[in-house]
């Protein structure tokens, strides 16, 4: 199944590129290339067999997320950031698991995991309201998962929860206008006091230790990676492909541009020949990084060993650092596009250089807090980050 989503992927991507220009200004991924993807079977690539899903290798999964994001970067964060999700929740209890796909196996989940809400313990499960901000392609999904602390009587955090709401009991505040990553559609959810019983709150703690009650119906080797290292890829992966698309648009129009101040071809420019040589040893380091590790990671899921935390805190490493060459070798193609790439417009590479700046903030992406954790490791120091 997955070498004929990824086939699907790869023909629907010229289209994608097409709808660039649109994503970004009706603020979200048009309708019609979700349609078009949920089409080709990518958003069950992670989703359990149990509801009839792939359970694909990752690697099968990410690969698919960077051909979308290198034709429209908006297209591929959602993409990447909503079939991710299903992952998750089949990390939740079975009967979440039914709720959510037991009538539709193609229904979506959205995220925002900041826990910026409050959530306290009630008799069967917890009372949830608050807003979380930053929820990539909400509009196409009908639940969510929102991240929270719990807190006791006197307000005191006692656990951190991922909870899962139907769309029926939050609303989405249409508040995204951004400079990169404009049609993402990341509005904010606002839940007003609302009940989630306890087999839709999902409990850090076991994530972490992968030891989750999801794991009573689905035994495939993917749902026993680490959370960490499946999220925070889930984020590089589409920069990394972003900046494969703004390495390609670069180079095509480098073929064809005269610079007048020169008298010269930009193609004859030896050091725009440097300039497309670093760019292209960088996406190509950031991107065999990323799959060498998750590769690595599955393999050993796989054969039902441990994964070590070196691996897990390598995963960490080289993810933050994809991230960082993907950026940098962006801006040396922006550095070098010419001036029509600054101007207001449909411009490939100045869209990338926009799109991949904002990825670059997202949270995951912090390099010192996963670099801190792999030379901690390295010398034999106990990891306390959750996030390895």
């Amino acid at each position: 199944m997955a070498d004929d989503v990824l086939a699907a992927v790869r023909d629907l991507a010229p289209v994608l590129r097409e709808r660039a220009a649109e994503a970004e200004e009706s603020r979200r991924v048009p309708d019609a290339s979700v349609k078009e993807l949920e089409d080709t079977g990518f958003f069950q690539l992670l989703q359990p067999k149990a509801f009839g899903g792939a359970a694909a290798d990752p690697v099968a999964f990410y690969t698919a997320v960077k051909e979308i994001a290198r034709a429209c970067g908006s297209t591929g964060w959602v993409a990447s950031v909503v079939g991710v999700h299903p992952w998750h929740v089949a990390l939740f209890d079975p009967r979440a698991q039914q709720e959510v796909w037991g009538t539709d196996p193609r229904t979506r989940i959205a995220s925002s995991y900041a826990p910026t809400g409050k959530a306290a313990a009630v008799d069967g499960g917890f009372r949830l309201s608050g807003r979380w901000h930053f929820s990539s392609g909400c509009d196409h999904a009908r639940w969510v998962l929102l991240g929270c602390l719990v807190t006791d009587a006197e307000g005191k955090p006692v656990d951190m929860r991922t909870f899962l709401i139907p769309r029926a009991e939050y609303r989405i505040d249409d508040v995204w206008d951004t400079v990169g990553l404009r049609g993402t559609g990341s509005n904010d959810i606002v839940v007003d006091d609302v009940f989630v019983p306890e087999h839709r709150a999902l409990s850090f703690g076991p994530v972490t230790a992968l030891d989750v009650p999801g794991h009573e119906i689905n035994p495939e080797p993917v749902y026993r990676l680490p959370y960490a290292g499946v999220f925070t890829t889930t984020i590089a992966t589409p920069i990394v492909g972003i900046a494969e698309g703004a390495y390609a648009s670069y180079a095509e129009a480098t073929r064809k541009r005269f610079r007048v101040s020169y008298g010269q071809q930009v193609a004859e420019d030896p050091f725009a020949q440097v300039r497309i040589a670093r760019a292209a040893s960088d996406i190509d380091a950031a991107w065999l990084q990323l799959t060498r590790n998750i590769g690595a990671m599955y393999e050993l899921a796989g054969r039902g060993e441990e994964i070590p935390m070196e691996l897990r805190t390598r995963t960490r490493r080289d993810q933050v650092l994809a991230t960082e060459r993907a950026v940098g070798a962006v801006d040396l193609l922006m550095e070098n596009a010419g001036g029509n790439a600054m101007r207001t417009g449909p411009h490939a590479v100045q869209r990338a250089w926009r799109d991949a700046h904002t990825g670059r903030g997202h949270a995951a992406n912090d390099p010192e807090r996963a670099l801190v954790m792999y030379g901690q490791c390295a010398l034999g120091i106990d990891i306390q980050d959750t996030m390895a």
